[in-house]
C-alpha cells in the first residue's frame, strides 16, 4: 500500500556476478507490483509531468547533501518516470557536475559527463550522454547519487526493473556517499503493509524522493556495506585509484 504524502568495478571485473537463486514466492511479489505499477504509471496524466519535475528540482535542491555537492550522479528519466531534465539543468547551471549512466552488455553501468547533449539508449533505460566514457567505477566521482525506481518501501527496500544493473554499481560507492531513490509520491509502500521482498544482493537506499518530498530512511549504507563485503569475499576491487579522493 503506498504511504501518500501529507505536504507537499571499481573495473568491469568488480562487476561479478552477485546474484543469487530467488525465492519463488518473493518473485511472484515483485512481479505482481512490477506490473501494478506499471500499469499505474501508463495511466499518469500527462500534464502532471512537468509539474511534477519542477517540484522535484525544488526538493532535491534544498537537500544539504545536494547543496553541497561538486558531483551528482543522476539519469536521465524514461518517459514514465519523474522527469529529471529541469533538475539536471538546474545542477548544471549552478556549477554541479552531473554524470549519467550509460547501460552496458553483461547488466553493467558506464557513466560519462552531462553535457546536456543526450542520444537515445543503445540498449535499456533512458537517454543516454554522448560525452567521453569514465568507466564503470566512473559513478565514484559522485558524492550524491540519484537512481531510478519502481518503488521503494520504508525499510529502504527498492524495487527496480529487475536488470541487476544497480545492484552492481551501488557496493562501488564510498561509505559516506548517500544513495536516493526517485519514484512518485503513491510509490512509497508502507513496509508494515506491503514490504518489498529483499534478496542478499539488494542493496537499500539512504532516501527515498518524490515531487513533494524526501523520506531519510538512514539504512542504506548499512546495506551497501553488507554487499560490499560480498564482494570483497569474492575477491574483487571496489575502487580504483585513478578515483580515489
Amino acid at each position: 500500500m503506498p504511504i501518500t504524502p501529507t505536504s507537499t568495478q571499481s573495473t568491469t571485473d568488480v562487476m561479478v556476478e552477485v546474484r543469487q537463486v530467488s525465492n519463488p514466492d518473493d518473485e511472484l511479489i515483485k512481479r505482481a507490483v512490477r506490473s501494478r505499477i506499471r500499469a499505474e504509471r501508463r495511466v499518469r496524466p500527462a500534464e502532471r509531468r512537468n509539474a511534477d519535475a519542477e517540484a522535484l528540482t525544488i526538493v532535491v535542491r534544498e537537500l544539504p547533501e545536494v547543496a553541497r555537492a561538486r558531483c551528482v550522479a543522476l539519469y536521465a528519466a524514461m518517459p514514465d518516470e519523474p522527469d529529471t531534465e529541469p533538475l539536471r539543468r538546474a545542477l548544471r547551471a549552478s556549477g554541479v557536475r552531473v554524470l549519467l549512466p550509460i547501460v552496458l552488455d553483461g547488466s553493467q553501468l558506464d557513466w560519462a559527463d552531462d553535457d546536456g547533449d543526450l542520444r537515445p539508449a543503445t540498449r535499456l533505460g533512458g537517454p543516454e550522454p554522448t560525452g567521453p566514457r569514465l568507466g564503470p567505477d566512473g559513478v565514484q566521482l559522485a558524492q550524491v547519487v540519484l537512481i531510478p525506481a519502481l518503488a521503494v518501501d520504508t525499510l529502504g527496500n527498492r524495487l527496480g526493473q529487475g536488470a541487476g544493473y544497480y545492484d552492481r554499481t551501488l557496493p562501488l560507492l564510498g561509505p559516506s556517499v548517500p544513495v536516493l531513490a526517485v519514484v512518485h509520491d503513491n510509490e512509497v509502500l508502507d513496509a508494515a503493509i506491503e514490504p518489498i521482498p529483499a534478496e542478499p544482493h539488494d542493496v537499500p537506499v539512504d532516501a527515498v524522493i518524490t515531487p513533494h518530498r524526501c523520506l531519510r530512511l538512514r539504512i542504506g549504507i548499512a546495506g551497501r556495506d553488507h554487499a560490499r563485503c560480498r564482494l570483497d569475499a569474492l575477491g574483487a576491487p571496489r575502487m580504483s585509484e585513478r578515483h580515489r579522493a
